[in-house]
């Protein structure tokens, strides 16, 4: 009867593992998405001077700021402008209203990180 139950054992572990590799080896698990990722701060929100930094891309391929009422790209302040595409670049508002963070992925998907305020 011990030995049944371990070839039993030992097919059920080896069918196992070949749909584990299987899997990586076919790239199945790529074909999940996802929503894109990024890391920012936001200074002075609900002032009349805020900066956004790209902290960490994430799965982005970068950041964009667009204004909530109109839905286009936001207007900046000083020399740096959007997107943000590379860590530690800062971009500054002086414009009252709403704006959304924007993280764009690879594929072009789009997800809302954060919200902030110009008064």
């Amino acid at each position: 009867m011990s030995p049944v139950i371990g070839v039993i054992l030992m097919v059920a572990i080896t069918v196992i593992l070949a749909a584990v590799i299987g899997t990586f080896v076919l790239g199945l698990g790529d074909q999940i998405g996802g929503s894109a990722t990024a890391g920012v701060t936001v200074d002075g929100d609900e002032t009349g001077n805020v900066s956004v930094t790209l902290t960490n891309t994430g799965t982005a391929s970068y950041v964009n700021v667009v204004d909530s009422s109109t839905g286009s790209n936001a207007s900046t302040t000083g020399a740096a402008s959007l997107p943000l595409d590379s860590t530690g670049k800062t971009v500054y508002f002086g414009d009252s209203g709403e704006y959304n963070i924007v993280a764009v992925g690879p594929n072009g998907e789009e997800s809302v990180i954060r919200s902030f305020t110009v008064s």
